[in-house]
């Protein structure tokens, strides 16, 4: 299999993965550019491996845990509109709950977010996350579950009402 052929086939899997992990669909596409020059080069080298796109995902994981550019908290952008680019239906419940979500996941720190997207969105292992991350399965463990433990906590505190004073009831 030629490089060519590689990123005509599957660019568009490779540009989801790297848009559900980075949460923004410029930053992905701008991730998966630097890994895929970096990968033509060593094309020879990357096609003999069992699963190249394994070995493109793990280099999309790394650029993105190393992204230089950044030095500000991920906002999303893109808001009504899905992965693709395509106008999202307004189902305002879920809508806003996945927003939410997103919200939350964004300010997760790079390692845990990673984490949380390697096993619910790739479907790995511990073991599989570790050797992506190269670290161990324990610590692997440790990532998802203070970065779910820091979800339940911001997704279930209620919002602040402001109290009512006797001028408004009247």
């Amino acid at each position: 299999m030629t490089f060519e052929e590689f990123a005509a086939a599957r660019l568009p899997s490779v540009l989801r993965f790297a848009a559900v992990l980075t949460g923004d669909r410029g930053l992905a596409e701008d991730v998966v550019q630097e890994v895929l020059i970096r990968a033509s080069a060593r094309w020879q080298a990357i096609v003999v491996l069992d699963k190249p796109e394994a070995y493109v995902r793990k280099m999309i994981v790394n650029e993105y845990l190393s992204w230089r550019r950044r030095s500000w908290r991920l906002v999303l952008s893109g808001a009504g509109t899905d992965l693709h680019g395509r106008p999202a239906p307004d189902h305002a419940a879920g809508y806003a709950e996945r927003d939410a979500i997103w919200a939350e996941l964004a300010k997760l720190p790079l390692r845990q977010r990673t984490v949380l997207v390697l096993r619910y969105y790739e479907g790995l292992s511990d073991q599989e996350i570790a050797e992506v991350l190269g670290c161990r399965p324990g610590t692997v463990r440790g990532y998802a579950c203070r970065a779910l433990a820091a979800l339940r906590v911001e997704l279930t505190v209620p919002p602040l009402v402001a109290p009512t004073t006797a001028m408004e009831e009247r």
